[in-house]
């Protein structure tokens, strides 16, 4: 039986709470963590009214118990006290998207559901909302982190052609060279292994890709891959084989190199050191279907990897495919998944 899997709909005035049903309906078990106006309005968008029905789920039978054809909808979810036009989001709606993903966080972490999947939100509406603790979000990877008491956690997309996991994630560029450590690199190796194993592929060889153009230049472009990038490299190596598990680690390597040779097959996935670094190739190889994935949570979570689509909310056209494989992805990764450091450390 499939796992519950608990939605947070992201910006009710974006495409997010579109995907979400559409999602929903298509899959089963799944409760959607919002509004029901805003999940109501969306189902008439797209077309799903009198065709699904919205099955209010206030506790974990009520979840399991849901049936095909069944949207669920977490009963407790915070309420607005306007909906927001599509395309204009309001301080309300900042805040009640930073509540519904603590809301679905909170539901996967108590055993309501088995994992967290999150539809696209606005970074700056949340975080000028005014809501507790908003100020300080920049983006679901960093806000689960701090939440769920993670030390180690790694942004990473998954898609048909490309697997690629970030060093660094929601950062100005200039800040990018000092936050690449060698601890770092290592963590986003160790974790990418574990991600494209739980993918089928056993013993992966994975490249590592450099910070600064052609790897450097043995230091003439930057000495980052030689006094960072290289260490943390010996640093994977050490622990995948202090915990036994058997992968091939090359470089660094120029990223434009190691992404090519990824798409021929050559790599298993690379390790990027920013965040266009793996986002531009992994949007053009894979959009609407590659999926985020955060590693080293004490839960799963996926998500889309597209925004919140103000400019197309309300008219029906959002690609649903990314909700639908990000909920495909969540539940194949949910059960004892080794994606998971449910310790906590």
């Amino acid at each position: 039986m499939d796992q519950v899997v608990a939605i947070s709909v992201g910006c009710p005035a974006g495409v997010g709470p579109e995907v979400a049903v559409v999602g929903s309906a298509t899959s089963t078990r799944c409760v959607l963590v919002a509004d029901p106006t805003v999940v109501e309005r969306a189902m008439a968008v797209r077309e799903l009214l009198g065709v699904a029905r919205i099955v209010p789920v206030h506790d974990a039978c009520d979840a399991e118990k849901l049936a095909p054809g069944d949207i669920g909808w977490w009963a407790h979810s915070t309420r607005l006290a306007e909906i927001p036009e599509f395309g204009r989001p309001n301080a309300e709606s900042g805040a009640a998207q930073l509540a519904w993903i603590n809301e679905a966080t909170d539901l996967v972490r108590s055993g309501v559901a088995g994992a967290l999947v999150t539809g696209p939100v606005s970074k700056s509406v949340i975080a000028s909302s005014g809501a507790p603790g908003a100020a300080v979000f920049r983006g679901h990877t960093e806000h689960l982190a701090e939440r769920l008491g993670a030390r180690e956690v790694i942004m990473a997309f998954a898609g048909p052609e490309l697997v690629t996991a970030l060093v660094t994630t929601h950062l100005a560029i200039a800040d990018v060279p000092k936050a690449i450590t060698k601890e770092s690199v290592a963590t986003a190796a160790y974790f990418l292994v574990q991600l494209v194993s739980a993918l089928g592929k056993s013993n992966p060889t994975i490249a590592i890709a450099s910070l600064n153009p052609h790897a450097g230049e043995d230091g003439l472009l930057g000495r980052e891959e030689i006094d960072v990038i290289e260490p943390g490299v010996v640093l994977a190596r050490e622990r995948l084989a202090r915990e036994h598990h058997p992968a091939t680690l090359i470089g660094p390597i120029g990223a434009e190199t190691a992404i090519r040779y990824a798409v021929a097959h050559k790599y298993d996935g690379v390790v990027t050191m920013f965040h266009d670094q793996a986002t531009i190739p992994s949007k053009l190889l894979g959009f609407g279907e590659a999926v985020n994935v955060t590693l080293g949570l004490p839960i799963v979570r996926t998500s889309v990897d597209h925004g919140t689509g103000y400019d197309v909310a309300g008219t029906g056209k959002a690609d649903a495919r990314g909700m639908i494989e990000a909920i495909r992805l969540a539940r194949a990764l949910a059960p004892s998944s080794p994606l998971s450091d449910r310790s906590g450390r």
